[in-house]
Parts: structure tokens; sequence; C-alpha cells
């Protein structure tokens, strides 16, 4: 299969994206490490993974703290042997009009969605470019990052501030490891099913609102981002780095809002 003899690390995997990422990768052979502060949850999806005959775990982790970081590296390499692929998938959302905004609130979505990331990437390529040395094929790096890394949402600035700056993290890393043969993307998707998605999307104005901006006229499903990542983590995608391939049903290219009453 596609991923076999491949270690992966999943953030935020024990639901959403983060778990059809998982699954994905774990259905292409790779071993997953599905890494999330939720215990209950994580186990849960590991055991499930493993109950279908795929090899799986799960590391307590958050993401925005370096010990954290450092067990769970030390932890998957030890065990595994290696790191072929990384997921940083793992978010918080604020909600607050920027002008109402807490420092506090900035401070959080920050350290989750931008140094969480950044962290853990110098970490794990730290361990791929040992094992490039040693003679072993380099990994892939992917960051799950949003149409609102170029759109800006008032209401969620510190999210989209995270977003930006994770694109910019994408590129720069791209071109630090690139020597070393590792690869460094990201997947930006637009409007997907995810639990979050899910509590909103039953008040039919905001459903209308959403598709009205989305000209393929439907909501994301998680599987297609998950797609997206085992791709990029592939041998298919050996001469692409540095790159976000948006996932978003056509939002980005429109420049009006599609008018439902017609479809």
């Amino acid at each position: 299969m596609r991923h076999d003899s491949k270690v992966a690390i999943v953030t935020g995997a024990a639901r959403g994206i983060g778990l059809a990422c998982a699954q994905r990768l774990a259905a292409d052979g790779a071993s997953v490490v599905i890494a999330d502060i939720d215990r209950k949850a994580g186990e849960r999806a590991a055991a499930e993974l493993a109950e279908a005959g795929r090899p799986a775990a799960f590391a307590k982790c958050d993401v925005g703290d370096k010990l954290d970081i450092r067990k769970l590296v030390s932890s998957v390499a030890g065990s595994h042997g290696t790191i072929d692929i990384l997921v940083n998938n793992a978010a918080v959302i604020d909600s607050a009009p920027i002008l109402e905004l807490e420092e506090e609130d900035l401070d959080r979505v920050l350290r989750v969605n931008l140094k969480g990331p950044f962290l853990l990437s110098q970490a794990v390529a730290r361990q791929m470019v040992a094992q490039v040395e040693a003679g072993r094929a380099a990994g892939s790096i992917i960051n799950m990052s949003s149409v609102n890394a170029v759109f800006a949402l008032p209401d969620h600035a510190a999210y989209s501030i995270a977003k930006g700056g994770l694109a910019q993290l994408t590129k720069a890393m791209s071109l630090a490891l690139a020597h070393h043969g590792i690869r460094v993307n990201a997947i930006g998707p637009g409007s997907i099913m995810t639990p979050m998605l899910e509590k909103v999307a039953t008040d039919k104005s905001v459903t209308n609102r959403i598709l009205s901006r989305t000209p393929m006229g439907r909501f994301g499903d998680p599987s297609e981002i998950a797609a997206i990542a085992s791709f990029l983590a592939s041998e298919d995608a050996s001469y692409i780095t540095g790159t976000t391939i948006y996932a978003d049903g056509g939002r980005l290219p429109l420049n009006y809002v599609v008018d439902l009453a017609e479809k």
C-alpha cells in the first residue's frame, strides 16, 4: 500500500478532520499515532483502528507544551523506530469581535494553532533529518491550514492570524528542509462537516449563508481532506513542497455569492 512501513503522527486526531486523516493514513498502510488532549476519545479512535486491523496507538499531547512534544517525539521514535509523516491538525478557535478579543484568548489560539505546529514540526524535522542521514527515505510534514489563511474573519481574528502564520510557516520550513528531501505542505479546507460545523449547520440561515459562498453548493466531508493528506504524504507528491492545496468547493475564486434560489 501507499504508506507501508511508514509511521505517522496526527495531532487533534480524536475527531473531525484529524480522525479522518488518521483513518485514511492507516487504511493506506501507515502505523498511526493519534495525538490529542482528549484521552477518552483518542483511545477510542485508536482502538477502533486497531480492531479494524490497522496499527494505531494513542498519545496524550498538548501541542502547545514543549515538554509534551518532546515526550511524544521521543516515545514514537523509540517505539516505532521512525517518524515519516506528521499532520499538524490540532486547533482551537476564538469567537469575539476584534475590539473585544482578550489577550488571553489571543494567546490561547496562537499557542495551539501556530506555536504548536512550529514546535512539533521542528522536533519531528530533527528526527527526520537524522533518519535521512541514516539512509532512510525523507519524510513529509503537512499543516492543516484554512481558507482563513487568505480570508479574514472579524469575529475570529486570532484564528485568522494563526492560519495566516501557518501558511508562512509552511513556506519557510519547506525551504529550510528541502535540501534534506523533507517536504512541507499544507491543506486549506473550506466548510467541512465536522462536529464543530454540525453544531451550527442545524440553523437554516447559517447553512444558507455558508452555501451561498460555496459554488459547489455543499459542505465538504472530512474524508476529502484526508485524501489530500495521504496524497501529500506519498511519493505521488514527491515534487511538491511549500504549497497549500485549498479544498473549499470553489470558495477562493468566488467574488460574489451564489443565489440559492436559482438552485
